[in-house]
């Protein structure tokens, strides 16, 4: 069965303190409010003409509700959800107008666990690409992808390859041809959903897209000047993997994000995934440079579509390496 799904296209995140969260994400790293109330706050990126792509909730505890994707029509939920339900997964439907800004929404928890998000029409806000004046702090352009930490990523890959029509567009496997990490795509660059080993199911970083990689480089210096430091966990950099430019931070509740620029086309069909050896240690920073013990331990948790409680994590398939060849 094909589907439609276009690109990742929000997230939904519990915060504690939403003026906290307000101060590092609208006044610090120059993402554009929507709206506001006294438990919600809505964001997005200068390019982006949807309502928003950061949902962030106030709540007891942080965690993920759920990772969303945009699909082509309205029609596309109905199969979505017919497909998922005849395969016995947890599903959850919630009304138009139910969550700001949007249309009818479906919801599911997928082979590993995540909560998974799908809905085809939200409000339409002001496009402020060309509005230089409004830049500040990163310059944040729009939302680009998700990453994962599943217990078997070779299984996740299966499913969203084979039953999801994503496309690999890089992997890292072991001598032996285990998948340890996959970078999925639907949209035409490097990845939409990322897959890595480790404990899970968690969110390991949501990655937004920066104009360019001097964007990435004010960013640390807005960071520093606005007593964030502490907040910068891996990086300024390059990834191997993707080519791409990087920043890794850590927001005020712990979520990690990751400021992204320069990854590369991935449209051709005849495209080949690019294969790299799990001890190869470019993969992961092209320069050399090693990232913490915490990028690799530490997670968001995901969040029950149906019940709302915490998801159970388990303990990963393949065995645990040192951290320098993790990815």
């Amino acid at each position: 069965m094909n589907f439609n799904i276009v690109r990742c296209a929000r997230v939904v995140l519990h915060v504690t303190n939403l003026e906290a969260s307000r101060k590092f994400y609208v006044d610090t790293l120059g993402f554009i409010e929507t709206e506001a109330d006294s438990e919600n706050l809505y964001l997005r990126g200068l390019e982006e003409h949807n309502h928003h792509s950061i949902h962030l909730k106030k709540a007891v505890k942080p965690a993920v509700e759920a990772l969303s994707y945009k699909v082509a029509s309205d029609a596309e939920l109905d199969v979505i959800a017919e497909f998922f339900t005849e395969k016995g997964y947890k599903t959850k439907w919630i009304a138009e107008g139910k969550q700001l800004g949007l249309g009818r929404t479906l919801r599911v928890q997928d082979l590993s666990g995540l909560p998974l998000e799908f809905f085809a029409k939200m409000d339409h806000v002001e496009r402020l690409l060309q509005r230089y004046d409004l830049y500040r702090g990163a310059r944040i352009q729009r939302i680009d992808h998700f990453n994962c930490m599943v217990e078997d990523v070779e299984k996740a890959q299966h499913f969203y390859m084979n039953e999801l029509g994503f496309a690999c567009s890089e992997y890292t496997d072991t001598k032996k041809g285990e998948v340890w990490a996959t970078w999925l795509h639907r949209k035409q660059t490097v990845h939409d959903q990322a897959f890595m080993n480790g404990v899970g199911p968690r969110v390991h970083h949501i990655g937004f897209w920066l104009p360019d990689p001097l964007a990435l480089i004010h960013a640390c210096d807005v960071l520093a000047a606005s007593g964030y430091s502490k907040s910068i966990e891996r990086g300024p950099g390059r990834h191997g993997l993707s080519n791409a430019f990087f920043l890794y931070l850590r927001d005020p509740d712990g979520h990690r994000i990751e400021l992204y620029s320069g990854d590369y086309l991935t449209s051709d069909p005849d495209f080949k995934p690019i294969r790299w050896d799990v001890d190869d240690p470019m993969r992961q920073t092209f320069w050399g440079h090693a990232a913490p013990d915490c990028w690799f331990n530490e997670a968001s948790t995901v969040l029950d579509v149906i019940s709302g409680a915490e998801v159970p994590t388990k303990e990963p398939k393949l065995e645990k390496r040192k951290p320098e060849f993790i990815i």
